[in-house]
C-alpha cells in the first residue's frame, strides 16, 4: 500500500509553471543546482526552469502549491541527529520526506519505522547512491528498483518518489525514473550543511532558511548536520510567522 504524508501531496499536482515538450532523450550528465537568481515571489528561476523543461517527464524543483514549504532530508548515513529532527517534527506536527539510501534502509532500522509509523514519508535516494547517468539504462533501473523491492519487501512501504544521487540527471535518466513509476524531486534551496566538520552556527543557518523562504518550496536538508537539528523547530517556526503551511 502507498503511504503519501500531506506534506508530500502537492507533487502530485501537475508543475508550478507550464510545461514544454522534450525531445529525444539526451544521455548528457547534468548537475543540478537552484542557483541564485529569484523571481518576485522569491523563488529560484533556475528551478522554475527546470520544473518547465522536464514537468513532462514528472520531475520537479518546485511544487504546485504556493502557500506550502515542503521539508526533505536525504538519508545517507545516520550522525546520531535523526531522532531529534523526528522529535521535533513531531512536536511541530509535520512531515517530511526523507529520501533513503539502500545502506540507511539497511542499517537503521528502528529509524526508518519510526518515519513510516508517524506519518513521514520515504523517498528513494538509489540503492548504492550511484550517479543514474553514468549507468545503463538497465543499471540505473536497477539502482531505483533494488531499493524499491527492499523497502517494500522489508518494511511494507511502496516509495514513488526519487531523488537523484549526487543531484545529477540526464533525460534518459529522468525518462527511466518515470518509467519505474517514480516522480523525480529535486529541490529549490538547498546549502552546504552536510560538511560535519564544517557546520554553520545556528544564527547563519536560520538566516539562509528564513530568507530563502519561498511559496512551493522543496527544501533539502542534511540529517547529518547538528546545526539543522539544533534549529529544525525555530525554522518551522519562521516559515509559519511568514504564512506559510509546512
Amino acid at each position: 500500500m502507498k503511504r503519501i504524508a500531506p506534506t508530500a501531496a502537492a507533487l502530485l499536482t501537475a508543475a508550478i509553471v507550464p510545461t514544454v515538450s522534450v525531445c529525444a532523450a539526451d544521455c548528457t550528465r547534468i548537475g543540478y543546482g537552484q542557483g541564485t537568481s529569484v523571481d518576485a515571489l522569491n523563488r529560484p528561476t533556475d528551478a522554475m526552469q527546470f520544473n518547465a523543461r522536464y514537468g513532462d517527464l514528472d520531475a520537479f524543483a518546485l511544487s504546485a502549491d504556493d502557500s506550502r514549504i515542503i521539508i526533505t532530508f536525504d538519508q545517507g548515513y545516520e550522525n546520531g541527529y535523526t531522532s531529534k529532527i523526528l522529535d521535533t517534527l513531531k512536536e511541530k506536527d509535520v512531515h517530511a520526506i526523507f529520501f533513503l539510501t539502500g545502506d540507511y534502509a539497511k542499517r537503521e532500522e528502528a529509524l526508518v519505522k519510526r518515519m513510516i509509523a508517524e506519518g513521514h514519508t520515504l523517498g528513494n535516494h538509489g540503492m548504492t547512491h550511484a550517479s543514474l547517468p553514468t549507468l545503463s539504462e538497465e543499471g540505473a533501473r536497477e539502482e531505483i528498483m533494488s531499493l524499491h523491492n527492499y523497502v517494500l519487501n522489508n518494511y511494507g512501504y511502496e516509495m514513488q518518489y526519487f531523488r537523484c544521487p549526487c543531484g545529477e540527471y540526464s533525460e534518459q535518466a529522468l525518462e527511466t525514473v518515470q518509467k519505474c513509476g517514480y516522480k523525480t524531486v529535486f529541490w529549490s534551496f538547498a546549502y552546504v550543511d552536510w560538511k560535519t566538520d564544517a557546520q554553520p552556527s545556528a544564527a547563519v543557518g536560520m538566516e539562509k532558511l528564513t530568507k530563502s523562504a519561498h511559496g512551493g518550496e522543496i527544501l533539502l536538508l542534511h540529517s547529518v548536520s547538528s546545526t539543522n537539528a539544533e534549529i529544525l523547530g525555530d525554522v518551522i517556526d519562521s516559515f509559519r510567522a511568514q504564512g506559510y503551511k509546512v
